[in-house]
């Protein structure tokens, strides 16, 4: 017989309904059963006591930072960086993290969208009158978290390109008073701007979309800090988590310590200023994490502080070379993150992770998967942070500076550089880079070469469906200049 549903019996019209059997029943049990009662009172509050709130978020960004400075990565470091090394101590130090590029605007474009710079062929700087190089349709890492409820804010150095309303009306190093740009840092998700363009011009200051003060350039970091410290503060009034991106000046030039720093970092001489001026930026760093204990906001809040590149014309042995450099002094970068309740005291990781990383991380914090299109070269560095120890690593990672690019897997870095030439190194033996084993690994090279290849006519380095190719890579081998050549006629110019 064929399967049939049972019949329902028909209802009285006076006689109750399901939901209303299932209210009577509900009412008999609260009555017969007190503790019944007094659960469903307490329900509620034992929910809320488990669900926290989503954590806030900091992102302090050094320029010019070298992974040689901070006492906490190098002990004979002539730098003072109480603060950094103050946060290392709350919190977890990386010491195979890596920026994207080996200079400013490539860097910022890669912490903000989770993408290599070298997909829209970035490897220079911005300058003032510089277009923006994201555009509005792209989802940053501002624009994920807003859309999750985050209040956002960029309060230091953009140097990732704006529209000027009308034109060049100033110079490069002083914008007129008054202009008003568009696409800029509020187009792309941020609630709140105060800044400025970059380090040329750290003289004009921009307060959303306008320029609203000419001063001089020492006396910028100080309104940068005094200005973030008063949204920390507004904040602290709100129900509402939040992202600060605090991309400070120091130690890139101009070097213009403000007076109270004039000695302090205790070195004599030139180099005197320089290291005041990265004291500066140290105490930045130390007046956000003392307003967040102040506000209440430090046990909620994951606050990572890092830099763009390497340090400018200071290198730091065992690393070779420094800013600019596709060598590890180029773009091996401290890497300090503090979560009080789920980052342990004291930890250092060795886990090697990107700055594009920090995209991806901020999803996985709220568990939440990204759009096919959003963070394509971003891996979430969450588990490292919560310590586990069998937690997935990055399969590899991409570097870029002028010269060339790099791809790190393990311990093996190859690179490839624009004149054609090839390079391999084994870090584990030799961080330095001295040694070239590149005619001794040949598999090495062969694999390495393939995968690197790969990431970019996918169009990512992760997991997911391939993307469009934006940008023809301008390295190849030297029998490949020519052709190399003719692709450029017709991909967008190399910034």
């Amino acid at each position: 017989m064929p399967n049939t549903p049972p019949t329902a019996k028909p209802k009285s019209p006076n006689s109750p309904s399901g939901d209303e059997n299932k209210n009577n029943q509900m009412k008999e049990d609260l009555i017969n059963k007190p503790y019944l009662t007094l659960l469903v009172l307490l329900l509620p509050f034992v929910v809320s006591a488990e669900a926290k709130p989503p954590p806030n978020i900091v992102f302090v960004l050094f320029d010019d930072m070298g992974y040689g400075q901070p006492p906490s990565y190098r002990e004979d470091s002539p730098f003072k960086t109480p603060n950094l090394d103050r946060l290392a101590r709350q919190g977890m130090r990386f010491t195979d993290a890596h920026s994207a590029a080996a200079n400013c605007t490539p860097t910022r474009y890669g912490v903000l969208t989770g993408r290599y710079p070298c997909r829209i062929g970035q490897y220079g700087v911005l300058k003032t009158y510089s277009p923006p190089i994201i555009p509005k349709t792209r989802l940053t890492v501002a624009s994920f978290l807003k859309g999750k409820g985050y209040d956002t804010a960029c309060i230091g150095k953009w140097h990732l390109g704006m529209n000027w309303v009308e034109g060049k009306t100033g110079e490069e190093n002083q914008l007129p008073i008054g202009a008003r740009m568009t696409d800029g840092p509020n187009a792309l998700g941020f609630d709140y701007f105060y800044g400025f363009t970059h380090a040329r011009n750290i003289g004009s200051i921009i307060e959303q979309d306008k320029v609203v003060a000419n001063v001089r350039g020492i006396e910028n970091q100080p309104m940068m800090i005094k200005k973030a410290l008063q949204y920390l503060e507004e904040r602290s009034r709100e129900d509402k988590p939040f992202f600060l991106y605090f991309p400070a000046c120091p130690p890139h030039s101009p070097i213009v310590p403000a007076e109270e720093f004039a000695g302090k970092s205790r070195i004599a001489g030139k180099e005197g200023k320089y290291a005041d001026w990265v004291y500066q930026g140290d105490y930045m760093l130390g007046q956000i994490m003392n307003a967040l204990e102040k506000n209440g906001q430090a046990g909620n809040t994951l606050l990572i502080a890092t830099g763009d590149n390497g340090a400018a014309r200071r290198p730091y042995p065992p690393l070779r070379e420094a800013k600019s450099s596709i060598y590890e002094g180029g773009h091996r970068e401290p890497f300090v993150a503090r979560w009080p309740g789920k980052i342990k005291p004291g930890m250092v990781s060795h886990s090697i992770i990107c700055l594009n990383d920090f995209f991806a991380t901020c999803a996985d914090i709220l568990e939440t998967d990204l759009p096919a299109n959003a963070a394509e070269d971003s891996v979430s560095f969450l588990p490292a942070l919560l310590n586990k120890q069998d937690a997935p690593v990055r399969q590899a990672i991409i570097n870029q500076a002028s010269e060339g690019l790099a791809i790190r897997q393990e311990f093996w870095k190859y690179i490839v550089f624009r004149n054609g030439t090839r390079e391999l190194y084994n870090l584990k033996e030799d961080i330095s880079e001295t040694k070239d084993v590149a005619k001794t690994n040949t598999e090495v090279v062969a694999r390495l070469e393939k995968l690197m290849k790969s990431y970019f006519d996918r169009g990512r380095s992760t997991p997911g469906p391939v993307q469009k190719k934006e940008f023809e890579l301008p390295f190849g081998r030297k029998s490949e200049k020519k052709r190399n050549r003719k692709n450029k006629e017709s991909s967008p110019s190399l910034k």
